[in-house]
């Protein structure tokens, strides 16, 4: 009876032990942001070409026409190969209830990247020259992304730590290593926000007509460290 006694104490005990052990040991776990600040000095300009008519043969001629002067151009322009791109084809067919009668509508666009922002006031016009009729919207980059990415992530892991350093200061604690750390974004990757900023007009008339302003690149990670 004894030894049994003794076996279940053990047992017990060995248990107790186990258990203490798998227990997963304290974290403080915190968000950190990183953001990095930069003018761009890419933008992409999306353009399209549209006709509407009863013959979809004479659409596509008219628009092929177009598109033809607007690559012309842009080699005239020295704009890579690579820097111009097809986005869509696109034909659609609409019911006039009025006449009875069916028309077309034949779309093409076209995305142009400018590593070079002095060229935006000779492009945009002489695109608007080629016959293009719709202009879809312009949008900033920077040739720099990568590297501002890296900064972003940097930054945001050393303000995890930070915050960290703070919570623990209070509790009379410190800081361990990092054991978790995962990166939050919520379309893949570090997105360009902009801000409101003026540049120096680059076009011979000195008119303005674009403003570039500040691109904020942001990333947000969620860092575990251990709490000693």
């Amino acid at each position: 009876m004894k030894t049994l006694q003794t076996l279940l104490i053990l047992a017990l005990t060995t248990t107790t032990i186990m258990a203490q052990n798998t227990l997963p040991p304290p974290t403080i776990d915190v968000t950190g942001e990183g953001i990095v600040r930069v003018v761009p000095d890419e933008v992409t300009i999306n353009i399209r070409v549209e006709n509407t008519g009863e013959n979809t043969k004479t659409l596509k001629e008219q628009n092929d026409a177009t598109i033809s002067e607007v690559l012309k151009f842009l080699k005239k322009m020295n704009i890579e190969d690579k820097d111009v791109k097809t986005e869509y084809m696109n034909l659609s067919k609409n019911y006039d209830y009025n006449s009875k009668t069916y028309t077309f509508a034949a779309n093409q666009s076209l995305s142009i990247k400018l590593r070079d922002l002095k060229k935006y006031e000779p492009v945009m016009k002489g695109l608007i020259d080629t016959g293009i009729n719709r202009i879809d919207g312009v949008s900033f980059s920077s040739s720099n992304k990568e590297a501002l990415q890296s900064q972003a992530r940097k930054k945001a892991v050393e303000n995890a730590k930070m915050k960290a350093e703070e919570y623990t200061s209070v509790l009379n604690q410190t800081v361990g290593k990092a054991v978790s750390i995962s990166e939050f974004n919520n379309s893949g990757g570090p997105q360009p926000m902009y801000k409101s900023a003026m540049m120096d007009s680059s076009s011979g008339s000195g008119d303005q007509t674009i403003a570039v302003g500040e691109m904020e690149i942001k990333t947000t990670v969620n860092v575990s460290f251990l709490l000693n």
